[in-house]
């Protein structure tokens, strides 16, 4: 009997915490969720900072107040802040993952995120620039967090398991935004906008103390690993005892066309993305006068769609493949191209509709499309150059990032007096970027290895610069 079947019978699929990876792979879901919760958790808080509510004095007096009176503009350039962090630590999160571990830097990224996130309200009542900077630093920590979990990754996932496993992972981003909406609006709307940043602060903070006392940086570090996950594991992946470290041909990444088309999709795919995420609680109330527990619970539909979609565009693209439909670059064209051109139809539409009904649906099915989008060229970086993924990964995200911060801004320039003909230009505009992403994608992706990135060394399992790919290794699935 060999090793794969051996660790089958170890014990029952549903019996996941007994396998450390699966434990590994629940808790980065957490730690998507819990950034994720913080990331988008101010989309809903700043429509209740600035709103009115009333408050009774203790002689009775009913009076109404007001925290704060931002602009458009103002609203913009706090929304857009986190992403000036984010975008400058994309390539940072590799490096340290790889000098100092993947669970070292997961872990310091979700906790002091959360802690950032406790603090938020008694230093936003002292000044707004200090809540601009306080999400300028949230988002230099979230942003080391995607990069360094290919670190992970690398020593836990056997080949065969790495798309599930980091699928099921970044699924907590979307299940994340999907939690995080309605409950900051029925907070906000009932206890007051900083429960908001409390509660999710110290759900934070407690999940970063659990992922640290659980999770290792490699398998044999784990004294909860049965034997035979372990030899499972390292036989997968096939690690010899070399140092190899490789070098990044940075002179061909940035003259590579099969690049720069991950790196358009990606940007134009997030400038849909971080609009509505920043911008949707804003737009149903100004347009459709939503209440602010019904804006967050309304927001949350497009990605609970999109947390299940993702699953179904994964599963599908696999087996396109793998019963020899399509070629790689075939399905990774379909469901890119294909994704960001009905996302520009739905933006189009959503402009053209008068019932917040109709309008929603349009909002719901694009952002859900995202899923197809995202299951190809998110990992078309493993298509064309396995070794220099996770550089890959930070040269794209980077570039994503900045739509995070200039679609906030541009809103806060284009919706002044909060009119519906202002916010269909923000609708244009995005399905106009939409439109572009799917035109570069389909000129110049591909699916096959680069020439420049064709190299016959295999990886350490010491921790390297790199994400592990072991080439043309026949690995039975557990």
């Amino acid at each position: 009997m060999d090793i794969t079947a051996k660790h089958r019978k170890s014990y029952p699929q549903c019996m996941f915490w007994k396998k450390r990876r699966y434990m590994l792979t629940l808790l980065a879901f957490l730690g998507f969720f819990n950034m994720y919760t913080a990331r988008v958790n101010l989309s809903v808080a700043i429509v209740a900072m600035n709103s009115p509510y009333s408050v009774t004095l203790d002689n009775g007096t009913v009076v109404e107040k007001q925290d704060f009176n931002w602009d458009s503009k103002m609203r913009g350039f706090v929304l857009s802040s986190f992403f000036y962090g984010y975008m400058s630590t994309q390539l940072l999160g590799g490096w340290l993952g790889a000098r100092f571990g993947g669970k070292v830097v997961y872990g310091v990224g979700v906790g002091v995120t959360a802690l950032l996130t406790v603090i938020t309200p008694p230093l936003v009542n002292i000044s707004v620039y200090l809540l601009v900077l306080l999400r300028i630093l949230e988002g230099g920590f979230e942003g080391i967090a995607y990069p360094c979990m290919h670190a992970l990754w690398a020593q836990w996932a056997p080949p065969h398991e790495r798309s599930l496993m980091a699928s099921i992972a970044y699924a907590g981003a979307s299940v994340g935004t999907v939690t995080a909406l309605p409950v900051s609006g029925l907070l906000g709307a009932t206890v007051g906008w900083p429960s908001i940043f409390y509660l999710s602060g110290a759900v934070g903070l407690a999940f970063s103390a659990i992922w640290f006392a659980v999770v290792k940086d490699c398998p044999e570090d784990d004294p909860d690993i049965s034997p035979e996950e372990l030899k499972y594991i390292k036989e997968s992946l096939g690690h010899n005892d070399t140092n190899h470290r490789v070098k990044h041909p940075w002179r061909k990444f940035l003259t590579s066309l099969p690049v720069w088309a991950i790196v358009g999709a990606h940007f134009c795919e997030f400038w849909g993305f971080y609009t509505l995420q920043t911008q949707l609680p804003t737009f149903l109330k100004d347009v459709f006068n939503f209440h602010l527990a019904e804006a967050g619970f309304i927001s949350s539909l497009p990605y609970l769609v999109m947390a299940v979609t993702l699953v179904i565009a994964g599963s599908l693209s696999n087996w396109l493949q793998s019963s020899g439909s399509l070629s790689i670059t075939q399905v990774r064209k379909l469901f890119t191209c294909g994704a960001l051109a009905v996302q520009a139809c739905c933006m189009i539409l959503a402009a053209y509709l008068k019932t917040a009904a109709g309008v929603v649906l349009c909002l719901v099915v694009g952002l859900g499309l995202e899923s197809f989008a995202l299951a190809s060229f998110g990992v078309n970086h493993l298509d064309i150059a396995p070794r220099h993924a996770s550089m890959l990964f930070g040269i794209s995200n980077t570039f994503a990032s900045i739509s995070g911060i200039v679609s906030p801004l541009i809103t806060g320039y284009i919706v002044i007096d909060k009119i519906p003909e202002q916010w269909h230009i923000v609708f244009y505009v995005s399905s106009a970027i939409y439109l572009l992403g799917a035109v570069l994608y389909g000129l110049f992706a591909s699916g096959e290895v680069q020439p420049w990135a064709v190299e016959n060394t295999t990886v350490s399992c010491e921790k390297t610069n790199t994400v592990d790919v072991i080439y043309n290794k026949d690995v039975s699935n557990d």
